[in-house]
Order: C-alpha cells, then sequence, then structure tokens
C-alpha cells in the first residue's frame, strides 16, 4: 500500500492520479497538485510563521507562535499540524499539541504534553490573497475530522478573541469560559469540542447493532418458551 493510499480521505491530495486518463489540452505544465493537504515540518516554519505574522499582528499586534516556538512544535508534533498547499504554496494552516488539563493554562502556550488526551490548538492562518473564501472553516473541519482517527484523542480546545467566537461556533466548539491566559491586554475565551464520541460510536456501531439482534432473538425465545409451557 502506498503511503498516500493508506492516509485517511481528508488528507489525500486533490488531484487525479498521475495514471488517470488526462486530455492533453488539460494537462498541467508543472508536477505539482493542484491543492492538497499535508502535516508540516520544519521545512515549513518560515512560510507558516510569515503568514501568521501578517494575519494576527496586522490586528492584534501579537503572534500567537514565534518562528522558534512554530519550529519547537513542529519538531516535537507535527502530527498535530496541517497544512493547505495550491500548488506547492503553503496558503493555510493549523498547528496543535497535547495538553493534559480541563482547562488551558499559561503553560499550554509552549509545551507539548505527549500523554495527554487534549489537543490544544495554538493557530489557524490563511495567506492574506486567499480570506474570505472559506479556507479557515474548510481546514478546521478537515482537521476535526483528521482528530477523530487518532485514538488517544478525546476533544479540541482553543482560545479567541470575543470576536471570532461565532466561527468557531460554526465549526462545532462550545464556549467553555474565560481563559486564564492573557497576553498583555488582551483576554480570551475558551472554547472547547469533543471528537471521540464519533469515532467511538462509529467503530462500535457494527457491535451494538449485533447486540440489538441478539436481544430481539433472545425475547423472540422467551416468548415461544412461555408459549410452550403454557
Amino acid at each position: 500500500m502506498s503511503a498516500v493510499s493508506a492516509l485517511p480521505f481528508f488528507l489525500k491530495p486533490l488531484h487525479a492520479p498521475l495514471d488517470s486518463p488526462v486530455s492533453p489540452g488539460r494537462q498541467r505544465r508543472h508536477t505539482l497538485p493542484a491543492s492538497e493537504f499535508r502535516s508540516l515540518n520544519t521545512e515549513d516554519a518560515t512560510s507558516v510563521f510569515e503568514i501568521e505574522r501578517e494575519a494576527f499582528i496586522s490586528v492584534s499586534g501579537e503572534c500567537p507562535l514565534h518562528l522558534d516556538e512554530v519550529r519547537h512544535f513542529l519538531t516535537l508534533c507535527p502530527e498535530l499540524s496541517l497544512g493547505w498547499f495550491v500548488e506547492g504554496r503553503l496558503v493555510a494552516f493549523i498547528i496543535g499539541s497535547l495538553w493534559d488539563q480541563d482547562r488551558l493554562t499559561n503553560d499550554a502556550l509552549t509545551l507539548h504534553k505527549p500523554h495527554g488526551t487534549t489537543v490544544h490548538i495554538h493557530v489557524l492562518a490563511v495567506h492574506r490573497t486567499f480570506r474570505q473564501q472559506g479556507k479557515g472553516s474548510i481546514l478546521m473541519w478537515r482537521y476535526l475530522q483528521y482528530l477523530r482517527c487518532l485514538p488517544y484523542v478525546r476533544r479540541a480546545v482553543l482560545m479567541c478573541e470575543d470576536f471570532l467566537v461565532p466561527f468557531y461556533q460554526k465549526s462545532g466548539f462550545k464556549v467553555h469560559g474565560p481563559c486564564e491566559i492573557t497576553v498583555g491586554p488582551l483576554t480570551f475565551i475558551e472554547m472547547q469540542c469533543p471528537v471521540r464520541g464519533h469515532a467511538f460510536m462509529r467503530r462500535n456501531s457494527g457491535f451494538l447493532g449485533v447486540q440489538s439482534h441478539v436481544d430481539r432473538g433472545s425475547r423472540r425465545l422467551a416468548r415461544l418458551l412461555l408459549v410452550l409451557l403454557l
């Protein structure tokens, strides 16, 4: 099985296989996929930081992650990141790490807890030329679908400013209350999204169906025995 075919559908490149029939007039002049999603690595760190710096400093004057912190998380837990590339160019990304407490604290900004069951989403950012196209929502949906395939993850958590709450609510996050973390004068809302329940139900749906069938059979057998005894 190839590495690409082993990936969940939402991490596979969104382009036709190289051996698929394509008319000469529609052949691309390069081999880069039109659009693909993949985990990030340290080689992507500079592109990540450039997008993040423009997106956040222009609004709040602060970056969630500095360049050395981007490299730090992409070294420790690259599998908890997701980048959207268009023709080889990074246009949007998410970086996360594992956390092991119910609420976020200042330590969550810099630490990765390998045995944690909560994914702390540090940052989601979209390149300025690709904003207002719904790419942030699409990327978050794909990221949450990916987390549902990781058996050790139970929920995702993030902190955001008030005006971003409706955006994350549309992705399934719920307000968990004020966050204890502050950055200068900035305060944040903590939001959480469960991810374990969906995968757990899918994994056990077959068993539940069999169990229901067995229960119905047992009831029919009990009624038959009752009739025979009477």
